[in-house]
């Protein structure tokens, strides 16, 4: 199926790096936007797209301005980030492969109310926002999938509300590690390596790149964990969860 014609605004308000074919994607396995839709559907979505690369710390969009692409990261990481009043950065998620960046702000016809960046350097596949209301209408399940996708990012939040609400800080960090663990760990010698900072760890659980650097610190004596400059490996899943059940 075929969506030629389709006429694509120029108005776009930020360089982005040159767009691959759609040919020279890595295969994400069955990401949640496509759940349930046909083989033949499938396709045709995706030859809609664009792919676009953005190297370590690019900003993909901006809190405030026009939504204009709605993005399915195939590889590499985002974290989404809000800027308090004084200043302060908070991380308020990473997203992986298989994640959907825009798509809020797209469906609502509306602007991106936060700010996105490369976390490491990453490739998507990029829809223009009216093409991909379009076919939203067209894929009744494509918006099915998008408003369950935006509901678990929303139950995400309301967790770490929670935890901000009601737990110490040793737990919250525990547990955000616990969440990288699954999104982006690799598998070292000595354990699970998440490739993130202490001031990012710190960012995404409300606290301080000092009270950070003192937990970790804490349970590297105990065993748990091997913090280095840009990542934390977790050595004891379990001495670690024991002392978030013990705080």
């Amino acid at each position: 199926m075929a969506f030629s014609g389709y006429p694509i605004g120029n108005g776009i308000q930020r360089v982005y790096s040159a767009p691959d074919p759609p040919s020279q994607v890595a295969d994400t396995a069955n990401p949640e936007l496509f759940s349930g839709i046909l083989a033949a559907d499938y396709a045709a979505i995706s030859a809609a797209a664009r792919v676009r690369n953005y190297s370590r710390g690019e900003i993909l969009f901006l809190k405030g301005e026009i939504a204009q692409h709605v993005l399915l990261l195939t590889s590499g990481f985002v974290k989404i980030t809000q800027i308090g009043f004084a200043g302060n950065a908070a991380i308020v998620r990473v997203n992986s492969p298989g994640d959907v960046l825009g798509a809020s702000g797209v469906l609502s016809g509306g602007r991106h109310d936060t700010t996105a960046y490369a976390f490491r350097a990453c490739r998507a596949l990029s829809w223009e926002a009216g093409l991909f209301r379009v076919l939203a209408q067209r894929y009744p399940i494509l918006h099915q999938n998008m408003v369950g996708i935006l509901g678990r990012e929303l139950l995400e939040l309301e967790e770490r509300f929670h935890e901000m609400a009601t737990e110490k800080v040793g737990p919250r960090v525990i547990r955000q590690l616990m969440r990288l663990t699954s999104k982006m760990g690799v598998c070292v010698e000595h354990g699970i390596q998440i490739n993130v900072s202490r001031e990012e760890l710190a960012q995404m659980t409300g606290t301080t790149l000092f009270t950070v650097s003192r937990l970790l610190s804490s349970w590297e004596d105990m065993g748990a964990v091997k913090p280095s400059r840009e990542a934390v490996t977790i050595c004891d899943h379990e001495v670690l969860l024991s002392t978030c059940l013990e705080q």
